[in-house]
Formats: structure tokens, sequence, C-alpha cells
């Protein structure tokens, strides 16, 4: 008998779930429905406001070529510290002041107008991967803790874990294809164009923060078992909304800060294949970047618990 191989026996898995979230979808639709629709509000309340014009008005200063005036100021700092080009300063900033996805979507767009190379494209990712305040301090903190201090310590333990993990990456090498995409002739800029790229990519994400709902309400009841504080936790491991609203209702505010602090550093699977999705043509190997989001996740997690203890 032929032995399974790896990709074949991942199939089979992944198959098993989807068969098994489709089955709970058909034997409670009406509350799939609803978990849909609070896929979709998360995302436009959270996600939306701050994703949709910032990447827009991103294109038009890539276009008008600002974006290498602006990041020529940092190059020197960029480059000892990171090892990386001084484009990293843009990147950076744009993901800690909007968060996710859009250090990943501006990375990505630098990779594709052929700024960067796939090994600087990588090294950056370590670092502007990251939430913004608007959702951490605003909607974790103030919103689901009740406590604008506790967003301050996540943000600032989320904001350090990432400017330490950048620096725990400065020496990977990618070296297969790594260069540059070959660069095409500047063109003038394209509203329509910059329009529907903003647009396909924020449906996107809004795609797969309604998708991993529905996932992470279909394995609830697997998880029910379990204290209610550590399967808040492994919820937020899947999407990072849902998990937080759950561990600020579940925990204690010292640990509930610090559990945050992890899975907003990690992402949840729903944010890293949201990433994944807008970096395709970066060929981003999947284990690098689960690897990086995890390290970001325990160094934000180590930092917070040193903050916790001054509360």
């Amino acid at each position: 008998m032929k032995k399974l191989s790896k990709i074949s026996f991942f199939k089979y898995i992944i198959s098993l779930f989807v068969i098994y979230i489709l089955f709970c979808m058909i034997l409670s639709p009406s509350f799939y429905l609803q978990t849909t629709l609070d896929g979709v509000s998360a995302w436009a309340l959270n996600v939306l406001p701050s994703l949709l014009a910032f990447v827009f008005f991103t294109k038009i200063l890539s276009s008008f070529g600002m974006i290498e005036k602006f990041s020529a100021l940092f190059s020197k700092p960029i480059r000892k510290l990171f090892n990386a080009p001084s484009l990293s300063a843009y990147t950076f900033l744009s993901s800690i002041i909007s968060g996710y996805p859009v250090g990943a979507k501006v990375t990505a767009d630098l990779y594709k107008s052929g700024k960067i190379s796939r090994t600087d494209a990588c090294k950056m990712l370590s670092f502007s991967s990251t939430s913004g305040p608007m959702f951490v301090i605003g909607a974790v903190g103030a919103g689901m803790f009740g406590n604008a201090l506790a967003g301050y310590i996540i943000f600032t333990s989320h904001v350090l874990g990432a400017f330490l993990n950048g620096l725990l990456y400065r020496k990977i090498k990618l070296k297969e294809f790594d260069r540059p995409l070959i660069k095409k002739e500047e063109q003038a800029f394209n509203l329509s164009s910059a329009l529907i790229d903003t647009s396909l990519s924020v449906i996107t994400v809004g795609t797969i923060i309604a998708i991993f709902f529905v996932v992470i309400s279909s394995f609830s009841p697997l998880l029910s078992f379990l204290p209610s504080s550590v399967s808040a936790f492994c919820g937020g491991l899947i999407e990072i909304t849902r998990g937080c609203l759950d561990i600020a209702n579940a925990t204690p505010l010292s640990l509930g800060i610090i559990l945050a602090s992890f899975i907003i550093s990690f992402g949840g699977i729903s944010t890293m294949m949201q990433t994944y999705a807008l970096t395709s043509e970066i060929k981003m190997p999947i284990k690098l970047l689960l690897l990086q989001k995890l390290t970001h996740a325990i160094l934000s997690c180590l930092i917070s618990i040193i903050l916790v203890a001054f509360l």
C-alpha cells in the first residue's frame, strides 16, 4: 500500500476540518449567518477605517517617489540596526500607525515595484507587521478591558517586541530568487488602478476575517472543556479580535494584558493569512513567517510581564 505523502496527509486533515465546519453551518445556519456578520462588522469597524485610506494614499506617495525621499532621512540608523533598506523606516511607521496588515501591504508593493529584494522584504516583515494604536489602545484597552492604561502597556510591549524582533532577523538571507523584481518604467499615477488595487486588498482582508470568525465559532465547543482563560487564548491564536474580547471577559486584568500582548503580536492565523495573501509575490516561506510572528509574540509577552509589574 502506498504511503501518503506529507502534502496529501495535510490535505486530508484540512478537508476533515472543512467538512466539520460545513456540518456545523448546516446544523445552525442562523448562528453562523450572525457569526459571519460579526466578522464583517469587526472588519468594518476595526480594520477598514485605518486600512482603506492609508493604502490608497500610500500608493500616491509611492508613485511620486516621496517614500524614498522620506526614508532617506533614516538610512544610516535603519541599516545599522536592521541591516535593511532605508525604506524600512516608512514600512515600520506605516505599520505602527495603521496596524495589520498595512505594513505587509506596503512591503509587498515596494517589492513588486522593484525597490527591495526578497531578503529585504522578509527582514522588513519581521518588524513591520504590527497592530496599530487605534485597535490596541482604543478597541482592546479602553473598549474590551475598560482600561486605557492596559492598552498603552500592550501597545508599548507590542512595538518594543517588533523592534527587538527586527534585530533578531537582521542576518537572514534567502538565496533563491534573492533579487528585486525587474523595475518597470515609471508611469504617471493611475487613479483607476490605485482604486481597484486598494479595494481588492481591503476586500481580501475582510473576507479572511469573516471566514476566521466562522472557524473560531466552529471550534469553540471543542475548547469548552478547557478553563475559560485557556479557551479564550486558544481562540485568540486563530483570530485576535474575538480572542482579545474573550480574554478581557475571562481573565484578571494583569493576566489578560500578558495574554493579549502575546496574541496581538502573534497575530493569529487569520492575520497571518492576510499577510500571506497580500505578500504572495514575495514567496516568503510560511515557516519563516510563522517563526517571525512567534518570536515577536514571545518578546512582547516578556516585555508586558515586566511592565505589568508596575501596575
